[in-house]
């Protein structure tokens, strides 16, 4: 069974040592250093225009990974999200939510980032609903069926706000969302903080 946390660290004490911080931070872009250069052409090709309009449609569905400058306070290396960050500086955005990494590993973060937990991406589906931006342009920006965004529109429709909130950064999938949706709300807090202790979040 996955548990989406395939690289975390037992840290000897019974607890689990997680790579990355659950809450996401707002940065000002100017304290984020790139590793990396973008190569030649980047800023030209359709990746970097498919990423810059789905910013413009909707807003950033996927939050970069940075971590700590421990040399220079307030500063932050980022690890993942190049092409985002540079799309956010062509289009004259200030500041941006990031993933916080917290163990100095940039050879192996690949494998230790947690993709938009489900519930992380219906709230940004529902900013960008709540600011007048269509199913058809967000489903679009993603890649995405109308219905497929419906359904994530709606993702949280008879789920209890306190096991919502449990399970809000974890990649707990919409089918189990479905099987919790049939349980009262104590139920729900209950399954939620079992998933969580086990760290399984699927319905297999």
């Amino acid at each position: 069974m996955s548990d989406g946390h395939d690289d975390d660290d037992d840290n000897g004490d019974g607890r689990i040592h997680f790579a990355f911080d659950r809450d996401i931070k707002t940065i000002a872009i100017s304290a984020i250093v790139p590793l990396k250069s973008l190569p030649e052409g980047a800023r030209e090709s359709r990746k970097f225009g498919q990423v810059l309009s789905s910013i413009k449609a909707i807003g950033l569905v996927e939050a970069p990974v940075v971590i700590a400058d421990n040399k220079n306070p307030g500063l932050w290396f980022l690890l993942d999200g190049h092409l985002r960050l540079e799309a956010l500086k062509e289009l004259g955005t200030i500041e941006v939510e990031c993933l916080i990494a917290t163990d100095d590993d940039t050879y192996t973060y690949n494998k230790r980032v947690n993709r938009l937990a489900p519930i992380q991406e219906h709230r940004m589906i529902a900013r960008a609903i709540e600011r007048g931006v269509s199913s058809a342009d967000i489903a679009d920006a993603l890649g995405l069926q109308v219905e497929s965004v419906i359904r994530r529109f709606r993702l949280l429709e008879g789920i209890s706000p306190e096991a919502a909130e449990m399970l809000k950064d974890t990649p707990c999938s919409m089918t189990v969302l479905d099987v919790l949706r049939q349980m009262s709300p104590v139920r729900q807090i209950e399954a939620a903080d079992l998933m969580i202790g086990l760290l399984i979040f699927t319905e297999k």
